[in-house]
């Protein structure tokens, strides 16, 4: 259920849309007539994630709370079932029954005290046996399944529908009783299931009154009472521990608190267990990426730092602040993850850790955990050239990297001023000197500032986009891209290095620019140049196409077209077509458009009519003109405009 659907504090049963008064020996007679019917309402509209055992004790525990402490007024809802026809005591329990149900599915909040209904029951109980109701068949399973997918509200409106006989507006007026926000959303939700199961909702699946019984795990029952005995034994001496002064004086630190006894989750948090590679491990691998990075840094044998990484990353606490890359899974590690790096940077102690698919960085100040924070970011399939380095940390506008250990040299270059050359880094222990990073800068960027790294295959060029993996930047052709490091490929990046700031937070991996045609401008000014960047993401989609133009002597390049997921500029189609609405020094407007070498011929229609054959276009225009271009390839197949 999404908090926001509802209402904080639910209405009370009276005011403008109160009925008649209801005693509790009204209410307590309609619940002891309806009971079993009660608690498969509560059964139905209670979230599944509670399992199906909590949801039966749960169930009774709402229906025998609701009744009044006193008397009340009775909700103007007519119950319209046959056998409870305008029962104001039935219409009232209802009410509370659904209410409490939607109460329960509310998530915990720290800031406020939880109601009761989001509690486990106190009563009932059974001890040493789990209850459960009769298990149904194919459908039931199916709309039980389907039912787990609408929010609390929505699923209530759906079990008044079919269950309670109610028409919509009825179901509006006990939703909106019960504290529903947006009564409308929830109607439509639950619209999504078919009403052709209704019929279901008397199934012996969702009975929660006929039950099934079984004993509980008894070998883990006999742990308990044992555990139990160890644990008052020690009470007191823990209870001394807990008055101790000071700023996270327990293991975990900044970590939630343990909420499972999982074999295999407390292997993965156990800091004995962590994954370390030699440091030759690389050079017999017959891969190289982040599995064959040596464990680095002063503090990776303190055991402490490493299980508070370990257990922020499994349950991070409230105060932690928590980063990923866009559809990056936030969640604990499956098995004992690889350690690449635990030390002090600047004011912080950081620790980094992979565990396949991703790179966590957990990072706290030097003089407590108050302030820890959390990042992920996604790097399955990672090759030799994208595991070339790590953020390790950023601080007064400037970014520290951890290399991989095949790398021999590191420096920064401006990526906008080809001809500026390379200022050396130093690396100690794969760890390089502080460079100015472009990934937090703010205002007019003239300059953009990236990372060369050298090994024995060559030299490559990483830029940081505000995240824990900087990307790569390659220029050519998308079908055989190379690195962006030679003298033509500065030079093609250099007026449009800014348009990096784009990408910033999207999981990029790699930026492509393509320079794909050359146009000569129609005032004989020269020829303005056409280059197609493209930023691929680690997770596959979200890609970033920009086609952007430059005249000549532009400093800089401008985004003349824009688009995203799509596959032009890319391997998948090395082909692109844009345009650009022009003024010439003479004050004259033209429609320019270029397309790659595959073009065979371009056409405007709209605000502006001309085609040309190749892949080049000049057609004069007015002001504001807007205008549809599209592109024949050799093949015969076509091509839009980007954007």
């Amino acid at each position: 259920m999404q908090p926001q659907d509802v209402a904080q504090r639910p209405r009370p049963a009276h005011g403008p849309a109160a009925g008649r008064i209801v005693d509790v020996e009204q209410a307590e007679a309609a619940l002891v007539e309806h009971y079993p019917r009660l608690v498969r309402l509560a059964y139905l509209v209670l979230p599944p994630g509670l399992g199906r055992g909590r949801r039966v004790l749960t169930a009774h525990a709402l229906a025998q709370r609701a009744l009044p402490r006193g008397r009340a007024s009775a909700p103007v809802i007519p119950a319209q079932s046959t056998g409870r026809d305008g029962d104001p005591g039935y219409a009232y329990v209802r009410l509370q029954v659904v209410r409490s149900a939607l109460e329960a599915g509310r998530p915990l909040r720290p800031t406020a005290w939880p109601r009761r209904a989001q509690l486990p029951p106190l009563l009932p109980q059974v001890w040493g046996l789990r209850l459960f109701p009769r298990p149904g068949g194919a459908d039931e399973l199916a709309l039980d399944q389907h039912l787990s997918t609408l929010a609390g509200p929505a699923r209530a409106a759906y079990v008044l529908r079919g269950l309670e006989k109610l028409p919509d507006g009825e179901v509006r007026k006990v939703l909106t009783e019960a504290g529903v926000k947006n009564v409308g959303a929830a109607l439509n939700e639950a619209d999504a299931v078919p009403a052709a199961r209704y019929a279901l909702l008397d199934s012996p699946e969702f009975d929660a009154c006929t039950l099934q019984a079984r004993p509980t795990d008894l070998m883990r029952r006999r742990r308990h009472i044992r555990a139990a005995l160890a644990a008052a034994a020690a009470l007191a001496v823990c209870g001394a521990l807990v008055a101790l002064p000071g700023d996270g004086w327990g293991p975990d630190g900044a970590a939630a608190p343990a909420y499972a006894q999982n074999p295999a989750a407390e292997a993965a948090l156990d800091p004995g267990r962590l994954i370390k590679v030699s440091p030759s491990a690389w050079k017999t691998s017959p891969r190289l990426d982040f599995s064959v990075w040596p464990a680095r840094g002063a503090l990776t044998g303190d055991t402490a730092l490493l299980r508070r990484a370990l257990a922020v990353w499994a349950r991070p606490g409230e105060t932690v602040r928590v980063s990923a890359t866009p559809e990056t899974p936030s969640g604990g590690p499956a098995g004992p993850p690889h350690l690449l790096y635990a030390g002090e940077v600047d004011t912080a102690r950081v620790v980094i850790l992979y565990d396949g698919l991703r790179i966590a960085r957990y990072a706290e100040p030097k003089d407590g955990t108050a302030g820890a924070a959390l990042d992920f970011a996604r790097v399955d399939g990672a090759t030799r050239a994208e595991s070339g380095a790590l953020v390790l940390g950023r601080a007064d506008g400037n970014v520290r990297y951890l290399t991989a250990p095949w790398i021999t040299s590191a420096g920064e270059r401006d990526l906008s001023k080809p001809g500026a050359g390379v200022m050396d880094l130093t690396l100690t222990d794969g760890i390089t000197s502080p460079q100015a990073s472009p990934a937090t800068r703010t205002g007019t960027c003239t300059t953009w500032n990236v990372l060369q790294v050298t090994d024995a295959d060559g030299s490559q060029l990483l830029t940081d986009l505000g995240e824990l993996v900087p990307a790569r930047l390659t220029t050519g052709r998308p079908s055989s891209t190379k690195r962006a490091t030679g003298a033509e490929a500065l030079s093609t990046w250099a007026p449009f290095a800014c348009s990096l700031a784009d990408v910033r937070g999207q999981g990029v991996r790699t930026v492509n620019a393509w320079a794909y045609a050359r146009q000569s401008l129609p005032d004989g000014s020269g020829a303005a140049s056409w280059v197609c960047t493209r930023a691929e993401t680690w997770r596959g989609d979200g890609s970033r196409v920009l086609a952007q133009f430059r005249t000549p002597g532009g400093l800089f390049g401008a985004a003349v077209a824009k688009a995203g997921d799509v596959p032009a500029c890319g391997p998948r189609a090395p082909h692109v077509l844009a345009g650009v609405l022009w003024k010439s020094q003479g004050g004259t407007w033209y429609l320019l458009a270029a397309g790659d070498r595959g073009t065979r011929s371009v056409r405007a229609s709209g605000g502006v009519s001309g085609s040309a054959q190749g892949n080049l276009l000049t057609v004069k225009a007015e002001q504001g003109a807007e205008a549809s271009l599209k592109g024949t390839l050799a093949d015969g197949t076509t091509v839009d405009g980007l954007g």
